[in-house]
């Protein structure tokens, strides 16, 4: 599964695209991270399991906070706009269970908006729509 996100979707979510670096990558690549939902207010992606377990079987907690972190970065390019970039200055993350098979699904909305700082909220949740992660991220907006 491609992480990039489809031009398509890029265009609906109004007027402020984001630099193709942000949007593709090995790193995301790899973790096949699929983004399904993209504007300001609400970003939503996918990640499978399988691949980004631990040795016990379960999703690791690193590739949770991963896809937090890229939903939330995203989220902050998308409010900075052009000519600005995001640059991530906080994560956390908070474990409530865990999933060991099929996928998760992480949505992001934003806690701030504002000129020099951004933060989104994560969710993550299994298929039956359980939650297994929270998780904040704080970006600093700068210039590019």
């Amino acid at each position: 599964m491609p992480a990039s996100l489809p031009k398509e979707l890029l265009n609906r979510s109004a007027a402020k695209p984001l630099p193709a670096d942000v949007t593709s990558g090995q790193f995301a690549d790899r973790m096949g991270i699929t983004f399904t939902t993209l504007s300001i207010r609400r970003i939503v992606a996918t990640m499978p399991v399988e691949g980004n377990r631990t040795p016990h079987g379960r999703l690791h907690g690193g590739a949770s906070v991963a896809l937090a972190e890229s939903l939330g970065t995203i989220g902050c390019h998308l409010h900075a706009g052009l000519g600005k970039t995001a640059v991530g200055v906080d994560v956390n993350a908070t474990h409530h269970r865990a999933a060991s098979s099929g996928f998760v699904t992480g949505i992001a909305i934003p806690l701030h908006l504002g000129r020099n700082l951004a933060s989104y909220e994560v969710v993550i949740v299994d298929e039956q729509e359980r939650k297994l992660c929270t998780s904040r991220i704080t970006c600093m907006i700068r210039d590019v």
